[in-house]
C-alpha cells in the first residue's frame, strides 16, 4: 500500500479516536457521580458543623444517587482537614464542610497552607446560625450586662474557651469582649465539645458555641445562655435576649456552613453538587431541624457563594485588626 492510501485509510480511525477523546470530559460529567463521595468534616465528631453535615449529606446522597460520606480530620484550628482537600482530585469525589473558619483562618495565621479563592471553589451554603454566650450553670451572672460588669471588676481574671486561636467562636468571643470593654483570659481547646465539662464545672467562665451544639444543654439546665447574637430573638428560644437588648446595641454575630471543593473542579459538577445541596436544604427533614437548632436556610449559586467568601475574608481581616489579633 502506498502512502497516500495509508494516509486515507487513517483518517476514518483518527477522526473516530479524537471524537472518543472530546467527548470523554462530558460523558464523565453526564455520569457523574459513579462512586460514594467524601465530605470531609475539619473538625472533631459532634459539633454543629459535624451535625448538620451529615444530615445535609444524607439527603444529598437520594438526589446524586451515591453515598455522601462524611469523614472527620480534625487538627490544627480546621488546617488538617482544609489543606487535606486542597491537595486532593479536582473531580468532585473529595469536598469540604466549613464554616467562616475558612475565611477566618488567613487573618491570624502567617501560612494557613492555602489560598481560599485559588485553591478552592464554592459548592454552596447550608445556613447560619448566631451564638449563644454561654456560661456554667453555677456561675453568679444571670445576663450578658451581669458578665460583663464582673468581667470588669476582675480584669483579665474571668477566662473564655474556644475551639482554638482564630477559629470563628475565638473571634466571635473576642469581638464581644473588645466591644464591651472587658478582657478575659484565652484557654483554647480541640474542639468547642472538648470546653462542655470545664464550662458546666465553672473552670471556664464563658464560651461562644452554636445555638444547635448546645441547646439541650441549655433546655437541661447545665448551661446557661445570657443571650443571643442574633438580630432578634429565637423563636425556639423567646426568652433568651439578644446581646444587643442588653447594652451591646451594635453587635450581632453569625456563622455559616457552607461546601467547597478544590479549584478546577469541573463546572458541571459543581453544579450538580449545588443542585443537590439546595435540595437538601430546602427539604422538610432538614428545615425542621435547622428551625430546631436556630439555623436559617441560605441558597446562593456556587458563584455567589464565591463572592460571599471574598467578602468574608475582607471582613475577617478587618476584624482581626480592629481587635488586635496577630498571625502567628
Amino acid at each position: 500500500m502506498n502512502r497516500q492510501a495509508v494516509s486515507r485509510a487513517l483518517v476514518p480511525i483518527l477522526s473516530v479516536s479524537l471524537f472518543l477523546v472530546a467527548a470523554t470530559p462530558a460523558e464523565a460529567a453526564d455520569t457523574f457521580p459513579t462512586k460514594p463521595i467524601r465530605v470531609v468534616v475539619p473538625s472533631a465528631p459532634g459539633g454543629l458543623l459535624d451535625v448538620i453535615t451529615r444530615l445535609v449529606a444524607l439527603k444529598m446522597s437520594e438526589t446524586l444517587g451515591q453515598s455522601v460520606v462524611v469523614e472527620n480530620r480534625a487538627g490544627g484550628g480546621t488546617l488538617v482537614g482544609t489543606r487535606f482537600v486542597r491537595s486532593s482530585p479536582a473531580d468532585g469525589y473529595t469536598l469540604l464542610a466549613a464554616t467562616n473558619t475558612i475565611t477566618a483562618m488567613p487573618a491570624v495565621k502567617l501560612d494557613p497552607g492555602y489560598d481560599l479563592p485559588k485553591d478552592f471553589i464554592g459548592i454552596g451554603p447550608m445556613g447560619r446560625s448566631p451564638w449563644f454566650v454561654l456560661v456554667g450553670a453555677t456561675q453568679p451572672d444571670k445576663s450578658v450586662s451581669e458578665l460583663i460588669a464582673r468581667g470588669k471588676s476582675h480584669p483579665a481574671q474571668l477566662s473564655f474557651a474556644s475551639a482554638g486561636y482564630g477559629t470563628t467562636p475565638y473571634l466571635a468571643a473576642q469581638s464581644f469582649l473588645n466591644e464591651a470593654g472587658v478582657k478575659m483570659l484565652h484557654v483554647p481547646y480541640k474542639g468547642n465539645s472538648a470546653v462542655y465539662p470545664d464550662l458546666i464545672s465553672g473552670r471556664i467562665t464563658m464560651m461562644f458555641d452554636g445555638v444547635g451544639n448546645t441547646a439541650a444543654m441549655v433546655k437541661g439546665g447545665q448551661l446557661r445562655a445570657l443571650g443571643v447574637t442574633s438580630t432578634k430573638r429565637l423563636s425556639a428560644f423567646p426568652d433568651i435576649p439578644t446581646v444587643a437588648e442588653q447594652g451591646l446595641p451594635n453587635f450581632t454575630s453569625y456563622f455559616f456552613f457552607g461546601m467547597l471543593a478544590p479549584a478546577g473542579t469541573p463546572k458541571d459538577v459543581v453544579q450538580k453538587l449545588a443542585k443537590a445541596l439546595q435540595a437538601a436544604t430546602s427539604s422538610k427533614e432538614v428545615r425542621a431541624r435547622f428551625d430546631t437548632d436556630g439555623i436559617e436556610t441560605l441558597t446562593a449559586s456556587p458563584e455567589e457563594f464565591d463572592q460571599l467568601l471574598k467578602r468574608e475574608l475582607d471582613e475577617m481581616a478587618k476584624l482581626a485588626t480592629q481587635i488586635g489579633v496577630k498571625k502567628e
